[in-house]
């Protein structure tokens, strides 16, 4: 297994766990984090840079806005310096009281051990359709 993988799979398990603080540790401090376009979290489409960043407009909000937001990893491709992993995110949204199974793709790019690039890609439509209240 390569080391990326490794990496990959260390990250995915701390997230499952909840421990934010080893997932924003393995982030390189200078991380460009993207979600997919459209994304409600990311509606200008500008990276976030930096682990605090992220922590702030993205691990806060799933912890505090979500019951039972997971990622389920099914398969980890090693490219490189880069691994996509496919799989998909299951959860509740709190305000609406509306679920989500959504099919997710990550490009995580690595760089002397830390994850120095994210880019997700999900079915908003769906996600945004989950995040309208009432």
């Amino acid at each position: 297994m390569s080391s990326n993988i490794r990496f990959a799979k260390d990250l995915y398990a701390a997230f499952a766990r909840g421990d934010i603080p080893a997932c924003i540790g393995m982030c390189d401090p200078e991380i460009q984090w993207r979600e997919a376009e459209g994304h409600p979290y990311q509606p200008n489409g500008a990276a976030w840079i930096g682990p605090q960043v992220v922590l702030e407009k993205l691990f806060k909000r799933l912890g505090s806005e979500w019951d039972g937001f997971a990622v389920s990893v099914r398969t980890l491709h090693d490219a490189g310096e880069y691994v996509v992993a496919e799989g998909r995110y299951t959860g509740t949204y709190k305000p609406s009281g509306r679920s989500i199974d959504a099919q997710m793709c990550h490009v995580l790019r690595f760089r002397d051990g830390k994850l120095s690039s994210f880019q997700q890609y999900v079915d908003t439509g769906q996600l945004q359709a989950a995040m309208v209240k009432g």
